[in-house]
């Protein structure tokens, strides 16, 4: 599904080159549950972003189910990642000012999907989530833990391929943490969605099958 060939990211200042990503190389499988670990300014959420299309590689090539995005212009990485993608934030990223019914509806209007689709999509995830009385409601009248259940639900809601999560129980309680992390594993082993989850926690990279470290920008051996 993902290929990535000497991925790299720096800035330069003079003739001075500082690397965020150097000598990225790695092939991911659909169905893979990938987990990236490393410590603080290893370049994890960069390489999130880069795979994501949020961000272009200074250097490298990257292939995403035989696309080379490397060579796409930014309206066709946006058209590919809305169809192809889904995001999970540390921070939520609810629309505050949207109730929990709309935030779920917005992916769909993106892609143009008809308003008698997204309503029956809407009310298919709101029911699956268990979440039918809470769709009036706003991000802020949520605790934690619902409004990343929303966040899933919300990845979910255009059918991704791919699901990208980036700290997604940072902010959480052990409890709820756990309960989402049995939700990304049920996601990927019953209904076969590829996942990438950046984390510093050992314990949630477990769920996965594989782990990628990830020091000084660069990958060590597997």
């Amino acid at each position: 599904m993902i290929q990535l060939k000497n991925i790299e990211r720096y800035f330069s200042n003079g003739n001075v080159k500082n690397y965020v990503l150097r000598y990225i190389t790695a092939d991911i499988k659909k169905g893979d549950f990938v987990s990236i670990m490393g410590p603080s300014g290893a370049g994890k959420s960069t390489l999130l972003n880069i795979i994501g299309m949020l961000e272009e590689p200074t250097a490298g090539e990257y292939y995403f189910m035989e696309t080379p995005v490397h060579t796409l212009s930014e309206k066709q990485r946006i058209a590919l990642y809305r169809t192809h993608i889904g995001f999970v934030f540390q921070a939520y990223h609810l629309l505050d000012d949207l109730t929990i019914y709309e935030n779920l509806e917005t992916p769909l209007m993106y892609q143009n999907v008809k308003a008698s689709e997204r309503k029956a999509r809407v009310a298919e995830i709101l029911d699956r989530f268990n979440m039918v009385a809470k769709k009036d409601l706003f991000p802020a009248q949520l605790s934690g833990g619902q409004q990343q259940l929303v966040g899933i639900a919300r990845a979910l809601i255009a059918r991704p391929q791919l699901i990208l999560a980036d700290e997604p129980t940072g902010n959480l309680q052990s409890k709820q943490a756990d309960e989402i992390m049995h939700l990304f594993q049920k996601l990927n082993q019953e209904e076969k969605v590829t996942i990438i989850q950046v984390t510093h926690s050992e314990k949630n990279a477990t769920y996965g099958n594989r782990i990628l470290q990830l020091m000084d920008g660069e990958f060590m051996d597997e």
